[in-house]
């Protein structure tokens, strides 16, 4: 049963606060950072944040974090091409102190021209997924088609994907151990920073919900005395409290890479996200040179 002040939040109730904390940040951050000046200003409890959709055993609150943060980015209020780190633009401090109507509007305008933008598109090429995108009620980011292949696969499939993105960004000696009753471990690798080698142990976690500091604090007491680092990888999210209990004080750092992560990661490989560039011209007709005909 979900509570009814929590089924009551929308998305749109965290436009204007998301934008204000980046402001508050210094314009940019982290979706750590957003997340918890959010939790704070609307006081969200720990019950709150545990409080999952029955269906998709998301969480509803960060979930709706989350949509908001897509969203402003269709007009152009925010971005994120750096991984991991949400930056306000101008166009975003001008929006601050707006009526959140007329931010409304704006993100509804926005996101109507980009949808017409990407079915023109998809029309000029004469592709057969048009008919599937008109039937959409939106247009998927390729992080969320990506997302949604990943919680498709096998759990043993997840994480030998994992085991290779290891390998691709300079791990070594990367095996899937995959034993039950290990505490969650998954696997081990080792990585060589310069001169110094570190002994890793890591945990997969395929699915849409969110991760919470139970998982973290077993984890990290699997792994004690076993290896230098800890790594937990999912598909989905984690709580702030997971990330807080991730770096606890005179505790052994556990490193989390959450969905959004995982697949900027894989898009900087190349494991199964094909990148192609895009060129584009500016035509205009030059006046001058026909009158000097």
């Amino acid at each position: 049963m979900i509570p009814p002040h929590i089924e009551a939040i929308k998305k749109d109730d965290f436009y204007v606060p998301t934008l204000q904390v980046l402001r508050e940040l210094g314009g940019s951050a982290s979706i750590e950072e957003i997340e918890e000046r959010l939790i704070d200003r609307f006081s969200f409890t720990q019950a709150d944040l545990d409080t999952t959709y029955p269906t998709s055993g998301d969480t509803i609150v960060t979930d709706k974090m989350s949509w908001a943060r897509s969203y402003l980015k269709f007009p152009g209020f925010v971005t994120n091409d750096s991984r991991g780190v949400w930056v306000l633009t101008e166009a975003g401090r001008l929006a601050v102190d707006q009526p959140l109507d007329a931010l409304r509007k704006q993100i509804r305008n926005a996101k109507a021209a980009r949808r017409a933008e990407q079915l023109a598109a998809k029309a000029s090429r004469a592709t057969a997924d048009v008919a599937d995108d008109e039937a959409d009620e939106t247009i998927a980011d390729w992080s969320d088609l990506l997302l949604a292949k990943l919680q498709s696969i096998e759990p043993a499939a997840f994480e030998r994907l994992c085991q290779r993105l290891l390998r691709e960004h300079g791990f070594t000696r990367v095996e899937v151990t995959g034993k039950s009753g290990d505490g969650g471990i998954d696997g081990q690798g080792v990585l060589r920073v310069n001169l110094v080698s570190f002994h890793v142990l890591f945990q997969c976690k395929r699915y849409k919900g969110s991760v919470g500091a139970p998982t973290i604090r077993d984890f990290r007491g699997a792994m004690q005395g076993r290896a230098d680092k800890g790594l937990v990888i999912t598909t989905g999210t984690f709580t702030p409290d997971a990330r807080r209990e991730a770096t606890r004080d005179r505790a052994p750092a556990i490193d989390l890479i959450d969905g959004e992560a995982l697949c900027n990661l894989l898009r900087e490989v190349g494991l199964g996200v094909v990148v192609r560039p895009v060129t584009t011209y500016e035509i205009s007709v030059d006046g001058a040179f026909f009158d000097e005909i």
